[in-house]
């Protein structure tokens, strides 16, 4: 028996179990605009790409869901499902609310090294948010675990580091106002542990100029 928990663009997100063991199953759906045999083409290579690269974070020192199985057939993959977690976006809501800045100043710091262990691996998550990224306490602090690899891909270049801490920086900032020292507090634990953190701070700079001269010209 499985239960629906969320519905996004590309697929659903459901509590079930495997081998008798509490799991998420993600499901992707199949696009009707698109050849049947070029639908399940791409399908498959970005399910490939999504179970290798959570395995892979495993392997950098990263913490995410482990991947249990991966079913081509129905476009499904079984993974741990990590109850003892929060939502960093809803984490980040409810502690500003208290006033505990400084926690949050901590955890972000430790976003920020996570993403880099990521970057050093050529990893590049695709759609950093703070909804993708979960908080679990260990050992009295808060770490960081990475989820949604669905957009992922490899990569070594500067650009692609770079747009993937864009991307985080719009959404974050958009989705928490008034945030902008949690977010230089994640780019310092990325620059922490970089392997090329001048580089890619640097074209995140150049990303942003880009960004506000395509606004000014609309």
């Amino acid at each position: 028996m499985a239960t629906l928990i969320s519905q996004g663009a590309e697929g659903r997100l459901f509590e079930t179990t495997f081998l008798g063991k509490p799991c998420l199953m993600k499901e992707r759906f199949k696009k009707s605009y698109r050849h049947p045999a070029l639908d399940e083409k791409l399908t498959n290579k970005r399910m490939s790409l999504e179970s290798r690269a959570l395995s892979k974070c495993r392997s950098l020192g990263i913490r995410t869901p482990t991947v249990y199985y991966v079913d081509y057939k129905t476009n499904t993959i079984y993974m741990e499902y990590m109850k003892q977690t929060s939502v960093f976006k809803d984490f980040i809501e409810k502690h500003v609310e208290t006033g505990q800045r400084t926690l949050l100043l901590d955890l972000c710091y430790n976003v920020g090294y996570t993403i880099a262990l990521l970057h050093n691996g050529d990893v590049i998550h695709g759609d950093l948010t703070s909804s993708n990224v979960l908080v679990m306490k260990r050992n009295e602090k808060y770490e960081a675990v990475l989820i949604d690899f669905g957009l992922t891909s490899n990569s070594s270049l500067v650009e692609d580091k770079g747009v993937d801490l864009y991307v985080l920086e719009k959404a974050f900032l958009s989705t928490h106002p008034n945030s902008q020292d949690l977010f230089d507090k994640i780019l310092a634990g990325y620059c922490s542990v970089a392997k090329c953190q001048k580089a890619v701070v640097s074209k995140l700079c150049e990303i942003r100029l880009r960004g506000r001269k395509r606004s000014m010209v609309g």
